[in-house]
């Protein structure tokens, strides 16, 4: 799908630079036509002779230059490219392009563009979230510029939090979405569960587990940008809806039977990624518990199980799809539930591995088939790995 597209890289500066040197050359690598805009700052960095190396073409840097290629290179750029990319996408570029601001070759080019824009931030933990940046990264979804989300983990300043730029793989997969995604699941319904169910003890405490909810989230992303209409139910996470998607929160177990029973009859995929607690308070507690005393016991019972109960319902062209969090035996324990619970898929992971736990913006999976197939997939991003089981759902129902 890259193959044979022009793709204007627009390199603004960041200290995540040289990832992208590494992006140009893998865009190369794939048969994109790859003309890079790198702005001054970005030149600090990086020069101008790295990308001009990895992309086989010369790099721009001043609005008021031209070449025999290019005579008017912010129309031009813009006019030739399929896809504009800009990365790593500082609070400065951001800002200038929802405020319509074009003050060199980089600013102007965008405004320029009639092709998709795909912007991958990168940058200090606090600018990220920084109120006044993040209402411009909304302003641009609104006016439908693309975004590869950045990554949590250590930036270069040495915060840790949300700011690093995603890795090469996710921003060439969003690439192959906007270039050539078939929208292969128009005309699909499908419900997901997503996030880590909350049982409550009194008014202020509850039992809850790990699960982040951003398997189930990019499970909706997926599902949306390739057509299909998601429907995600669920737990309070920090995570926003994906646009586009249907979102429903709920809390418990009950409340995420309730909800998912009144949505099950009208979908034809159901992908259970939450990790829904087996057991709940007996009683719960109206006033909140002082510490009075050296132990507290509570009585658990167990929840109904949404699974199985789905599995026993499911018609003939419904595809059930079950998630296992595994420390140990995974294989054993996840065939023993792919059969007891009537399901088409069951998604395996091992939760103690690292890149592959609750959190994580990575996962290592293993795909379970009703066939006895068993599908090793490579610790990949999430979004990919969504993907990956998008397909592998699709393959189940040609074969019906």
């Amino acid at each position: 799908m890259i193959k044979g597209k022009v793709i204007t890289l627009g390199v603004p500066g960041g200290i995540a630079v040289y990832k992208v040197a590494d992006l140009a050359s893998k865009l190369t690598g794939l048969g994109a036509t790859v003309n890079t805009i790198m702005t001054g700052s970005a030149t600090e960095f990086v020069k101008p002779v790295t990308f001009q190396v990895l992309t086989k073409n010369p790099v721009h840097t001043d609005l008021f230059s031209s070449s025999a290629e290019h005579k008017i290179p912010h129309i031009e750029l813009a006019a030739s490219a399929d896809l504009f990319l800009i990365a790593p996408a500082t609070a400065n570029i951001i800002g200038k392009i929802a405020a319509g601001i074009g003050d060199d070759l980089l600013s102007t080019s965008v405004l320029a563009a009639n092709c998709p824009v795909l912007i991958c931030p990168a940058m200090n933990v606090k600018m990220y979230s920084n109120p006044i940046v993040q209402a411009n990264i909304s302003k641009l979804k609104e006016y439908d510029f693309h975004f590869v989300e950045p990554e949590q983990g250590l930036v270069a300043c040495g915060d840790y939090g949300k700011g690093r730029l995603s890795d090469s793989s996710t921003i060439i997969y969003a690439i192959e979405q906007l270039l050539g995604q078939a929208k292969d699941m128009s005309g699909l319904r499908v419900l997901i569960t997503a996030g880590g169910t909350r049982e409550a003890i009194d008014p202020v405490r509850y039992i809850s587990n790990r699960s982040s909810g951003k398997m189930g989230y990019a499970l909706a992303q997926a599902v949306n940008s390739r057509g299909g209409q998601a429907i995600l139910i669920s737990t309070p996470t920090c995570l926003e809806i994906p646009l586009g998607v249907e979102g429903i929160i709920v809390e418990s177990a009950m409340e995420m039977r309730d909800a998912v029973l009144k949505h099950y009859p009208h979908c034809q995929i159901i992908i259970k990624a939450a990790a829904v607690a087996d057991y709940r308070c007996e009683s719960v507690f109206s006033e909140k518990l002082k510490k009075d005393g050296e132990s507290l016991t509570l009585k658990l019972i167990k929840n109904p199980d949404i699974l199985a109960e789905l599995g026993c319902s499911k018609r003939e062209d419904q595809t059930l799809v079950g998630f296992a969090a595994e420390t140990q035996f995974l294989d054993q324990n996840a065939k023993k539930k792919l059969i007891s619970k009537k399901l088409d898929l069951l998604v395996a992971n091992d939760v103690s591995i690292p890149g592959s736990g609750f959190g994580s913006d990575s996962n290592r999976v293993k795909l379970f088939y009703s066939d006895g197939m068993v599908e090793e997939l490579p610790l990949l991003s999430k979004l990919i790995v969504a993907n990956k089981i998008i397909d592998a759902v699709k393959n189940i129902r040609s074969k019906r």
